[in-house]
């Protein structure tokens, strides 16, 4: 059922309600009146017969001849005019005009006027004692009648024309509000026809409203262009999802091939020659362990690229950068108890942002320079200083104050020439033991932080100087770091690894 009909007939049955009940409330007020009318006048006679009446009982009660007492009845009844007369004494009952048959009960006493049914009459009934004598003790009561046939008839039009409006109303009102709805409901038909052909599913087409003054479509139009646009990013983010899932079974497949296959050569080997000295032994089982923590290596590495392409706004907040990197220091140090690990950092650097990306990111940088870092077989040393700084404003970055990470390492270094390709993904050393996807991953949490990673000459000459910019919690670019620019580092990774 169409709006326009509901209101037309929610509007078509109100009315009439709506008019018996204020007819009714008409008519109580008209009776009202009637009889606020009747009851003046009752009250007006009763005042000018009183003393008549009290000269008739008087005359009763004195033993007057009939004749006096006839007398004094045609005076009494000539003042009462057209008000019925009942005057009820120790002597007897005198009545006259218009009244209520004598078999017809009446109260015992009416001091206010009231009303008195008669079988299909009714009468306007007042009573008064009449006093007598010196002692001004009731002699007498005198009753007064008024018919209320008048009244009667009058209530009766007003019903009858109350019914009338009723009836006429329910129509009228009907196609009224019909009318006057269809007409308000344009708008919304509109809205629905712009919106009844749209597929989301199929078409990227959008409606588009133009404001209507109506504030419940034009709050409806909005949220249906909410409710579309929450669609389209969900399904944006299903379809990055899908796509991020194929592209590791892709990478992981392609990368994982080499590892698998010289660790079944290595198998095959033990088991087709049981009887292989200790020393090729150890050889073949140093190498399945090196090509199994190299395959654990890569599946670690393209997990978190995963969850770097699919974490959510919602995971972002306020990261102390300072106790990350305390942390995975604290950690490599017990895996690690050879090597140097030196860390010098001021305390509450806090930056706006994924801490399981951030630990990762300080994680890997402190690892590759761990694994990188030795240099004629001796321990690998690492200096780690983080530090904040005020960073001017350029092309490339806003500006304000920032979190700077620094990692020195002491190793062989990195060429000038190749030290943008060391974040590409898959590119290591030929004597590297790890994935190739380390620094990618550092680069990967970076960019969804807004901050910068560049590598440096050390400060000391020799080695590997990695810096890591991050904008501060209260920095200028900090309310952005929920904004990626990128979310395919998985799918650029599965594209390479497929080439």
């Amino acid at each position: 059922m169409k709006l326009s009909t509901r209101i037309a007939l929610a509007v078509g049955v109100a009315v009439p309600l709506l008019v018996l009940a204020s007819g009714w409330l008409l008519l109580r007020l008209v009776a009202a009146d009637l009889h606020g009318q009747q009851d003046a006048h009752l009250r007006e006679r009763a005042a000018a017969v009183a003393q008549d009446a009290r000269r008739l009982l008087r005359a009763a009660a004195n033993d007057r001849p009939s004749a006096a007492l006839q007398s004094r009845e045609r005076r009494l009844y000539t003042s009462a005019l057209d008000v019925g007369i009942r005057l009820v004494g120790p002597e007897g009952t005198s009545s006259g005009g218009p009244q209520p048959e004598p078999s017809v009960a009446l109260p015992e006493a009416a001091p206010a006027p009231l009303t008195l049914r008669a079988g299909d009459t009714s009468w306007r009934v007042m009573s008064v004692g009449i006093t007598g004598g010196r002692q001004k003790s009731i002699a007498g009561t005198l009753w007064l009648f008024s018919p209320d046939t008048a009244g009667e008839a009058q209530l009766g039009l007003v019903r009858r024309r109350v019914v009338t409006v009723a009836l006429l109303a329910a129509p009228l009102s009907g196609v009224l509000a019909w009318a006057v709805a269809s007409r308000a409901a344009r708008p919304l038909r509109l809205l629905q026809q712009r919106t009844s052909g749209l597929d989301p599913r199929s078409s990227a087409t959008r409606p588009v409203h133009a404001p209507t003054g109506v504030g419940e479509v034009d709050d409806l139009a909005a949220t249906l262009r909410t409710v579309l646009a929450r669609y389209d990013e969900q399904a944006a983010r299903t379809g990055e999802a899908l796509a991020t899932a194929r592209s590791f079974s892709a990478a992981a497949s392609h990368e994982m091939r080499t590892p698998l296959m010289s660790m079944q050569t290595n198998l095959e080997i033990l088991a087709d020659h049981p009887g292989l000295e200790a020393q090729e032994r150890d050889e073949v089982l140093a190498d399945l362990r090196r090509e199994h923590a190299r395959l654990l290596g890569l599946l670690v590495m393209l997990r978190e690229l995963g969850r770097g392409d699919l974490v959510e706004a919602e995971a972002f907040g306020p990261v102390d950068l300072a106790e990350v990197l305390d942390a995975s220091a604290g950690g490599l140090r017990r895996r690690h108890p050879e090597a140097r690990i030196g860390v010098d950092g001021v305390p509450g650097v806090l930056v706006h942002g994924w801490e399981p990306g951030l630990r990762s990111v300080v994680d890997n940088l402190l690892t590759n320079a761990l694994v990188h870092g030795r240099r004629d077989g001796r321990p690998a040393e690492v200096d780690a200083v983080l530090r904040t700084a005020v960073e001017q404003p350029d092309a490339s970055t806003p500006g304000g104050r920032v979190a700077v990470l620094t990692v020195d390492d002491r190793g062989p270094g990195i060429p000038p020439q190749t030290r943008d390709a060391v974040f590409e993904r898959f590119r290591r050393r030929p004597d590297s033991p790890g994935s190739g996807l380390g620094l990618t991953l550092v680069a990967q949490q970076i960019a969804l932080h807004r901050g910068r990673i560049r590598v440096l000459d050390p400060s000391c000459g020799a080695g590997t100087r990695i810096e890591v910019r991050l904008p501060l919690r209260d920095g200028p670019s900090a309310a952005e770091a929920t904004l990626p620019l990128r979310r395919d580092w998985m799918i650029g990774t599965a594209a390479h690894g497929t080439d």
